[in-house]
Formats: C-alpha cells, sequence, structure tokens
C-alpha cells in the first residue's frame, strides 16, 4: 500500500512544466515522554501520526503540499495542490531554480540496529526505573526537586522521486537523564546527567537508557547540586578555559554547525534562523580556528541522531570534512545550494520534520574529531584557570558570531589540578578568535558523541534530532565570570 500511494502522487505530480517531484510517506511516526518528578510520574505524552508531502518543481519554483488523509484520492489532490502552487510562485521568481543531478538509491533500505524496541517495554518497567533514580538524586533536604525522564522516537519512512530514487527506513532514537535541584534562601542551584536538556540521547533500543545506569549516577548529581550551593562564584577575566565533552559538543552545534548551513550563508533562513559569518568563498581560505581543529559532518556515524541512509532528496549519507586544520573545507548543503554555490553534488544534509514539512539543510552528526591528550594532560602547565561542563544556558547572535554559555559546574584549575567547584560559571567569545585560541584537545577517552533531539529552524519552525562528537578541550585568553 504505501508503494501504491507513493506512485499515485508521482503520477499526479508529473504535470507540464514540472521537472521534478518527490514523495514522502511517514506512517508511523511515534513519540513516548514518560517522566518522574518529585517521587510521582509527571508526564506521559504519546503520539501516533503518519502523512504523506509531495514536492515539485518547475524550472523556476518549489510547491509542496501534504496530507495526513492517505486514500488515493487525497494524496492526488496534494500532488495537483502542489503543482498549483509551483507555478504560482514561479510567476514571482527571479530566476531559474539550480539543481544537481544525484544517483539516489533504487528500492534501498535502513533501519536502526537494537536489541530492544523501546515501544515494547512495559510502561511500568521505565516508570520504575526512572522512580528508582529520581529517589536517589534527594541526598538531604536542600534537593527540593528531583526529575527523571525518558523520550523515545520511532519513524517509518516511504520515498519516492521522479528521478527514479527510493528509498524505505525505519530510524528509533531514545533517551533518558536525571536532574536535580537544590535550594537554600535565595541560592538555587541545578545540577543534570549525563548532560542538560534531558540527558543523552542515541538511535538506539532500551538498551541504551539500561546503559546509562541513571540510579547508580544519581546520587553523586544530588551531592554536587547541594555542594554547588556552598561554592564561591567563578573568578572574573581572561584565563585558561578547559571546557568538558558536553559543553563543547553544544559549543559546536551553536558556533560552527548552525553557521556552515549554506541556506543560512545563501541569505534564505535570514527571516526566522539568521544568517552566518561565514561566507559562501570561504572554502580553502577562511581560518575558522586553530591547526588542532578538525570537523566533519558525518551521517554514517553508528548511533548518531543525525545518521541515516539517504536524506529527504534521496542522496546518500556521507561524511563531509567542514574544518580541516583550522580552515573551512565544506557546508551543509542541499541539492539546491550545492548547485547554486556550483558544487559536485549535495552533501546529503536535507531533512524534514515529518511529512508535513518540505525538506531544508539541517546539522547531521557534527563532531569535532578528537586530538592526542588526555584528561590530565589538558591541565598540565595550567597555573590557573577553569573547567567547565554541561550547559546551564546559551546566548549567541543571528550570525553565529557573538557568543556567552554558562555552565551547570565549574572547578577552578590550580597548577595542572582540579581544584574547588566554582558556581554560576560563565563563558563568552567570539567565534574564531575562541577557536583560533584552542590549543590542546582532548584523545579518544575524552570524546563521547551526544544526542540533541531539539534543534529549532525553519518556517514553519521544524525540530531536528542531531548528534555532536567532541573531546575535552583547552583554550588560552578566554573571558570567564561568575553569574
Amino acid at each position: 500500500m504505501p508503494e501504491a500511494l507513493i506512485g499515485v502522487a508521482l503520477d499526479a505530480a508529473r504535470a507540464e512544466g514540472v521537472r521534478y517531484a518527490d514523495v514522502r510517506l511517514v506512517t508511523p511516526q511515534r513519540y513516548l515522554h514518560l517522566a518522574v518528578r518529585d517521587g510521582a510520574a509527571s508526564s506521559l505524552t504519546s503520539s501516533h501520526t503518519a502523512g504523506l508531502g509531495v514536492r515539485v518543481r518547475t524550472d523556476r519554483a518549489w510547491g509542496f503540499a501534504a496530507t495526513r488523509m492517505l486514500t488515493p484520492a487525497t494524496v492526488r489532490r496534494a500532488a495537483r495542490t502542489a503543482v498549483r502552487l509551483a507555478r504560482a510562485a514561479g510567476r514571482t521568481a527571479r530566476g531559474p531554480l539550480p539543481w544537481t543531478n544525484e544517483a539516489g538509491p533504487h528500492r534501498g533500505r535502513y533501519a536502526t540496529a537494537l536489541r530492544e524496541d523501546p515501544f515494547a517495554v512495559p510502561g511500568e518497567e521505565v516508570i520504575a526505573l526512572l522512580a528508582d533514580a529520581e529517589h536517589r538524586l534527594h541526598v538531604g533536604p536542600e534537593v527540593k526537586s528531583g526529575v527523571a525522564s525518558f523520550h523515545a522516537w520511532d519513524e517509518t519512512k516511504w520515498f519516492a522521486s521522479s528521478d527514479g530514487a527510493s528509498f524505505h527506513s525505519r530510524i528509533v532514537q531514545v533517551g533518558a537523564g536525571v536532574s536535580a535541584t537544590a535550594v537554600r534562601g535565595s541560592d538555587v542551584e541545578t545540577r543534570s546527567a549525563p548532560s542538560s536538556f534531558g540527558g543523552d540521547f542515541r538511535q538506539a533500543g532500551f538498551e541504551f537508557v539500561r546503559g546509562l545506569a541513571l540510579p547508580e549516577v544519581a546520587e553523586g548529581v544530588g551531592k554536587e547540586a547541594v555542594a554547588l550551593l556552598d561554592a564561591p562564584a567563578c573568578p572574573t577575566g581572561s584565563t585558561t578555559l578547559v571546557l568538558g565533552s558536553s559543553q563543547l559538543a553544544l559549543q559546536v552545534h551553536e558556533s560552527v554547525g548552525h553557521a556552515v548551513e549554506l541556506d543560512r550563508i545563501l541569505g534564505s533562513e535570514a527571516a526566522f534562523a539568521g544568517t552566518s559569518w561565514v561566507p559562501p568563498d570561504g572554502v580553502g581560505r577562511l581560518v575558522y580556528g586553530s591547526e588542532r581543529m578538525h570537523v566533519v559532518a558525518d551521517a554514517t556515524a553508528p548511533g548518531g541522531l543525525g545518521t541515516f541512509g539517504w536524506d529527504d532528496e534521496g542522496v546518500p549519507a556521507q561524511r563531509v570534512p567542514i574544518v580541516s586544520a583550522g580552515r573551512l573545507a565544506g557546508f551543509l548543503t542541499s541539492r539546491e545550494t550545492a548547485a547554486a554555490l556550483g558544487l559536485g553534488g549535495s552533501g546529503g544534509t536535507a531533512r524534514a520534520d515529518g511529512a508535513d514539512r518540505a525538506p531544508l539543510i539541517r546539522m547531521t552528526n557534527i563532531n569535532l574529531e578528537p586530538g592526542d591528550r588526555s584528561f590530565d594532560e589538558l591541565l598540565e602547565g595550567v597555573d590557573e584557570g577553569v573547567f567547565m561542563d554541561t550547559n546551564r544556558s546559551w546566548s549567541i547572535d543571528d550570525k553565529r558570531l557573538n557568543f556567552q554559555f554558562g555552565t551547570e559546574v565549574a572547578r577552578r584549575i590550580v597548577r595542572g589540578e582540579l581544584g574547588g567547584l566554582v558556581r554560576r560559571a560563565i563563558y563568552a567569545g567570539m567565534t574564531p578568535e575562541f577557536w583560533r585560541s584552542m590549543d590542546a584537545v582532548g584523545d579518544r577517552s575524552t570524546w563521547h558523541l551526544w544526542g540533541l533531539p531539539n534543534c529549532g529552524k525553519g518556517q514553519p519552525s521544524q525540530t531536528a534530532h542531531v548528534s555532536h562528537g567532541a573531546p575535552a578541550a583547552r583554550f588560552r585568553g578566554v573571558r570567564v565570570r561568575g553569574g
């Protein structure tokens, strides 16, 4: 039935003036969220949706339409609506649409490797695990609130295009985490694990959640939240900064991943997501960071939230260099933007949030490659500095140039060793200056692939699931202060 409906839509889209059409049928698209807060189940969200989206291209414009009613008549109507919209938009287009010719898959297949389907695990078992973890957060009267949460997504998709590409995929993603909030008077401190933003996430089954061992780590999270209440403020000044893997992953996301999205660079996302400080002719000449900076967009990374077989234009998943030895090496592209810049082909980063959204450029797994220093070696030679990890707050301008980040946890570095906790630590800078100050990068033992399921972009808004691999790293002369 899915292939038949897609065929109906493609046939209806083959109208006069249409140069290309693709169809995505998503069924089912499932989401599950369970949480325990302060000893009681506090959240249960379960959704199940389906839909079909049709996108067509004339020489001058795009048209897109979608339907959640999966019958031959409704999908035919959606395809014809997409054709009418493309023709109407073409009347005011400034010029022809660029487009790359890509050899897509024929009957390709991709499926998440999982051992334990998260939607088959009894809800009572999940709640029991979360309740155990949340209970252990409460190490003393100062811990006024604790949360343990679990998320799961399951998307099955069929894709076909007028140029002969077709594939079928099933992607399953899970994640979980804990968070403790300690209060004393007007002082409030929060500590999370494995990271903030709900924890850590992976393309995997429920076995990944079990492996997080949330009940075992929860007590330490609660104790650190309480200890932060007694910590002095982070010192103010220019200093040596060592960032942990979790915080550096978000730094990569905000100041590299978004900045190299080619639609932002070319101005088509300016109204909502913003633009970029990176110039379209910067490949090979723009110095993005130090020679120790190597960043790749890797849609083939095992377990990444940005891992797939093919993107939503039928382009295969790829490993694309973004920054090599500190110089800009590439962009995140679609078939249209790659052609606009005269590139040989798309990097395969056009994705859509469900059937009722048109694809746009999204991050895949944007990874800072590991270096050759152990964590202890990152601290060596630092007479005075600060270690920060786990994001608490962030702010960055719409060009991805000026930024400020706050972290949940920070420690002083004194004569090459970690010292006591400091609280409300904040660091700030400008993207190229910051990355050029990176003088040491942690090795594989400090590197971790972090999942982030809430990256927003587009009009109407779309949410993408992405991942970032990052080691710990050291930066010189960074402005820090206590919030």
